[in-house]
């Protein structure tokens, strides 16, 4: 039985004056409840727009690392970590601008456990944002090869970039999305942790950098970075890319769900965490 959003229980947050302060772990808990519920209830029209806006800011984030990392060599680090910082970009735009995005998402399976969604709101805002994830990835990859740009160095880039992903074992590429997803769901909860714009950009930052310094899998950034390496002219195809997909994609579900979501809900299973609204001091 799913419960009704009025019968969540109500967590107060201490007094802030100067809106500086971070949210307590509990409270962040809290608001994480409280936007499952609320993304759960969003309209079909609503959600698919947003969707294809998640997918388009993950592509030009990751448009704009295949170009950091164009004349360097993709294993150095420092050139990867200025990459990831610059891929940040995507998801800075998916929580300041607003946005909804499947990776992120995962952290609605505390909503289940919780009993204020069903697993079937679940199952359906996952279909409907990762449908209009694809779409927005591909738009932006359609754009990218349109302006020519890959006619350049970066081309070269992007066919590098998708023919190491296609060459990953089943085994690499799922352990490589659950830490993938670890750490994007980390920096979703960090960033519902800041009061402010410039706090979310800095609690994204990091975990995400990291992410991408280590060569993890995205699902959604790889429905960037195949499509345009196919536009380039790699030797990947769409069984590459369907394949890498399938298996990213569940890793991902097992990070943000089980590694991030699932953990917490352990840890304050206790508390009063069905919270209706924190107040925003």
């Amino acid at each position: 039985m799913v419960e009704h959003p009025s019968n969540l229980r109500n967590i107060t947050a201490e007094p802030n004056p100067t809106g500086l302060d971070a949210y307590k772990p509990s409270e962040i808990y809290a608001l994480v409840d409280r936007a499952g519920v609320q993304k759960a209830g969003l309209g079909l029209s609503q959600l698919l727009v947003l969707s294809i806006l998640a997918g388009a800011f993950i592509a030009l984030g990751a448009a704009a690392f295949t170009m950091v990392m164009t004349g360097t060599d993709m294993c150095f680090g420092p050139a990867r970590f200025l990459g990831g910082i610059v891929f940040s970009l995507g998801l800075i735009l998916v929580i300041v601008a607003g946005a909804e995005l499947f990776t992120g998402n995962a952290l609605l399976a505390i909503a289940v456990v919780e009993k204020l969604v069903s697993p079937g709101q679940l199952l359906r805002n996952w279909t409907i944002v990762y449908i209009g994830n694809f779409a927005g990835a591909i738009l932006i990859a359609g754009l990218v090869w349109a302006s020519g740009l890959l006619n350049a160095g970066l081309g070269e880039t992007a066919i590098d970039i998708a023919e190491s992903k296609a060459a990953l074992g089943m085994t690499e590429a799922f352990a490589r999305a659950i830490l993938c997803n670890i750490l994007v769901c980390l920096a979703v909860w960090l960033s519902l942790a800041a009061r402010s714009a410039a706090g979310k950009v800095l609690a994204i930052i990091w975990p995400i950098a990291s992410f991408v310094l280590l060569g993890l899998e995205h699902s959604i950034a790889n429905m960037y970075f195949f499509p345009q390496a196919m536009l380039a002219g790699a030797g990947v195809d769409w069984t590459d890319f369907g394949q890498n997909l399938l298996i990213v994609t569940l890793g991902n579900i097992a990070g943000g769900a089980g590694g991030v979501a699932l953990a917490y809900r352990l840890a304050y299973r206790n508390s009063e965490s069905k919270a209706d609204i924190v107040n925003d001091q």
